[in-house]
């Protein structure tokens, strides 16, 4: 599927200034990036369009550290209502916090609610983990996979700011697979271990356990988790 740059704007936040970029496939589906110090060095972003002289503008990237880059799909319920049964908005909030302390970044904020399943499915497996179910069994008895989310358009996406290495925000193995089989190098991957409360402990215990996310020690030693 093909992906075509739309239209970009300052995006004044509580965390600080974001450059945010609008980006649409061929289904009308749009999805967001939100940089900071990156110049954009392919503004078309047209498929198979010739290949063109490197730029001054590219030609500077080469002065910037390696961008800190979070892959972030939507989660409506955490990242605008303050959900505790995830730890989305936590997430999105501290690697907006850090990629502007860097200077140097991206968020790529994709359209993919619920690991891909959309918003009424995933509140149709809310229900049954109040009956009890884990997050990936939820899903299952609904009929639904596990995780349905695609990263196709990370690619194009960072490749409009010039980006084909990073360092990457996340405790996900399939992200860090994904861009290091699409061409991005992910120099280092950077834990993100934040919002844990009792709400989401089986939540992301499920994830460590079941889903093959990854954690830092300090993880495990969470109290939430091991009651």
């Amino acid at each position: 599927m093909s992906y075509q740059f739309i239209t970009s704007a300052k995006l004044p936040t509580r965390h600080g200034e974001f450059d945010l970029h609008v980006f649409e496939n061929e289904d009308g589906q749009e999805h967001v990036m939100l940089t900071v110090g990156l110049p954009v060095v392919n503004p078309l972003l047209e498929e198979n369009a010739a290949p063109t002289a490197p730029t001054n503008e590219q030609h500077k990237l080469a002065d910037h550290p390696i961008p800190l880059v979070r892959i972030h799909s939507e989660c409506l319920t955490g990242d605008a209502f303050g959900s505790l049964k995830c730890d989305c908005g936590a997430q999105l909030n501290t690697a907006m916090q850090a990629i502007q302390a860097t200077g140097c970044g991206a968020i790529l904020y994709l359209r993919q609610e619920g690991r891909g399943i959309g918003l009424t499915n995933k509140i149709r497996a809310y229900a049954l983990q109040d009956q009890g179910h884990d997050t990936l069994d939820a899903n299952l008895m609904l009929g639904l996979p596990a995780d349905a989310r695609i990263y196709d358009m990370c690619s194009p996406m960072l490749a409009h700011v010039g980006v084909d290495e990073v360092r990457l925000i996340t405790n996900n193995p399939d992200k860090v697979a994904y861009l290091s089989e699409n061409g991005v190098n992910v120099i280092e991957r950077v834990p993100l271990v934040v919002g844990v409360n009792d709400s989401n402990a089986d939540y992301l215990a499920t994830k460590r356990d079941r889903m093959g996310h990854l954690f830092d020690k300090e993880f495990y030693t969470e109290a939430h988790l091991n009651k």
